[in-house]
């Protein structure tokens, strides 16, 4: 690929990141279900990381961790360097171990939305700010709810990957 081809796909991938951004911060947020509202961007990095690969999925997941820590209350750093290497690691699992597919994308999402949540529960758990049932009582439907969006989520990247020069899936 050509540096102009590189430009045009990353910028038909952040386009297609706006939508999802759109919904995870200011439409969904609005709407919660049972007080539960999704969490979406990281299931963009995952789409992306099956898609492209290791090293773009580290690329894509430093731009997701931005979009994360600049575009939400009490963002921090770390988001920049755990998405980035989440991507990266998704990237290498979806290459080598899974079928870079829809349920690939599943499970890697899942397993994403699992240590996200984990890190979540263990601070609370650290500072005292609840107990372990209580905590579970949210993580465990935000993951399901959000793993829900993922069909979606997937589709609309892989028209992205097959517009702009990924190979042709079956």
């Amino acid at each position: 690929m050509t540096r102009q081809d590189l430009i045009h796909k990353w910028a038909v991938y952040a386009l297609a990141l706006l939508p999802v951004w759109l919904l995870d911060s200011c439409i969904l947020p609005r709407f919660p279900l049972f007080g539960i509202t999704p969490m979406l961007l990281p299931l963009a990095l995952t789409a992306v990381a099956v898609l492209e690969g290791s090293g773009a999925g580290g690329g894509f997941g430093l731009a997701v961790g931005l979009v994360w820590t600049l575009s939400y209350p009490l963002g921090w750093g770390g988001a920049v360097i755990g998405m980035t290497l989440a991507g990266a690691a998704i990237g290498s699992v979806s290459q080598y171990v899974l079928s870079q597919s829809l349920p690939g994308c599943m499970l890697c999402g899942a397993g994403l939305l699992a240590v996200l949540d984990g890190l979540r529960i263990a601070g609370a758990l650290i500072s005292d700010r609840g107990d372990l049932p209580a905590l579970l009582e949210v993580a465990v439907p935000e993951c399901l709810l959000s793993l829900a969006w993922m069909p979606l989520i997937y589709l609309l990247f892989r028209a992205v990957y097959r517009k702009v020069g990924g190979d042709k899936l079956a």
